[in-house]
């Protein structure tokens, strides 16, 4: 496997009593660009204040999303070591389609907000933002929560955890209080799945499938924007974004903002995206298990037509993203549109 890039980082700080300057470049642990809980440790021990990374501001160098030298907005709690920082321009104080957490005082109204909910025994951890999440770690007698929020056009995710769990609280966090734009869960136990094995498949996807099938019938969110033949399976909930980074070895599943109400085919086709050689697997464990739901579907027909339906779903899926969050940040998913059209023009060309 390719080693992801090193990241620096130049951190731009605003304080409680104005703008203060920039870091020199400073290196850290982990290359993605909206992993920031190691830059605000970093400069905890520079600056000698609690910080927030409000939001990216630019990139050199790197392959989206890791590496290269990022340069972050920084919300100090505090007044820093300013023996640290070097004039620069401040940053512009809005822009169209930034988010609250990327603006000052965003990220503390957050924990602000979940501070009525939990009782935490030591500080809040912000481990990720950018522009299409923000998440703090929150430390608690009963164990670490998590407290999420997302842009405005994602699923309601405390809704759409509820709904699950209404047919399977084994394979969802628990939702501890949710609102507008915001989530507040449990810990979900074990690690990432990236190292996708079949026990995992056949631990997931069967589970899935019954949840999916007992939710078939009128739409409960928006339609996704790509339709296709049933093939005898019914149009329902749909995860969105169903590969293995957002399963946890546990067996339960997170991170379900992109959810929309389309056929459920479009998840295994995600998740076969990621799966290298597990495509075999994973299409018998998945046309099996709606085969024991629905004995008249025909779900290995449908899984001809999803793989194009499904690059283009993340197509749009993606192109809504770029039309909906903040210039800087559109790095993110630049080219994503294309490279998912590309994909669509691929399979069409080998069908």
């Amino acid at each position: 496997m390719q080693e992801r890039p090193d990241r620096s980082i130049v951190a731009l700080v605003s304080t409680p009593s104005g703008f203060a300057g920039r870091t020199a470049p400073i290196p850290v642990g982990t290359p993605s660009w909206n992993h920031v809980e190691p830059v605000n440790t970093v400069l905890r021990e520079l600056l000698g204040v609690e910080t927030s990374v409000l939001r990216l501001v630019s990139v050199e160098g790197g392959v989206a999303p890791n590496g290269g030298v990022v340069t972050y907005h920084v919300e100090a709690h505090g007044e820093p070591d300013r023996t640290h920082l070097h004039p620069a321009d401040e940053p512009a104080p809005d822009a169209e389609h930034r988010l609250p957490w990327a603006r000052p005082g965003g990220p503390a109204e957050l924990v602000a907000w979940a501070d009525a909910v939990v009782t935490r025994t030591g500080p809040a951890v912000q481990v990720r933002t950018w522009n299409l999440s923000s998440v703090h770690r929150l430390p608690t007698a009963d164990g670490p929560v998590w407290l999420k929020a997302v842009p405005p056009f994602f699923a309601d995710e405390g809704a759409v955890i509820k709904t699950v769990a209404a047919h399977d609280p084994t394979l969802v966090p628990e939702v501890l209080a949710s609102g507008p734009g915001k989530v507040l869960l449990s810990q979900a136990d074990g690690d990432n799945c990236w190292n996708l094995t079949p026990e995992l498949v056949e631990l997931v996807v069967p589970r899935w499938v019954a949840v999916q099938h007992a939710l078939a019938g009128p739409a409960q969110l928006p339609p996704s924007a790509v339709p296709m033949p049933s093939f005898g399976l019914p149009d329902t909930l749909v995860h969105g974004d169903f590969h293995p980074g957002n399963w946890r070895s546990s067996g339960v599943v997170i991170d379900w903002s992109d959810a929309v109400w389309g056929h459920p085919a479009l998840d295994v086709c995600r998740l076969m995206e990621f799966a290298g050689d597990l495509t075999g697997v994973i299409t018998r464990v998945w046309a099996e298990a709606w085969l024991s739901h629905r004995p008249d579907s025909r779900p290995y027909e449908a899984l001809e037509v999803a793989h194009r339906a499904s690059r283009l779903h993340n197509a749009v899926r993606y192109q809504e993203f770029l039309d909906n969050i903040e210039e800087s940040e559109r790095i993110y998913h630049r080219g994503d549109p294309e490279t998912e059209l590309r994909a669509v023009r691929r399979l069409v060309g080998s069908a």
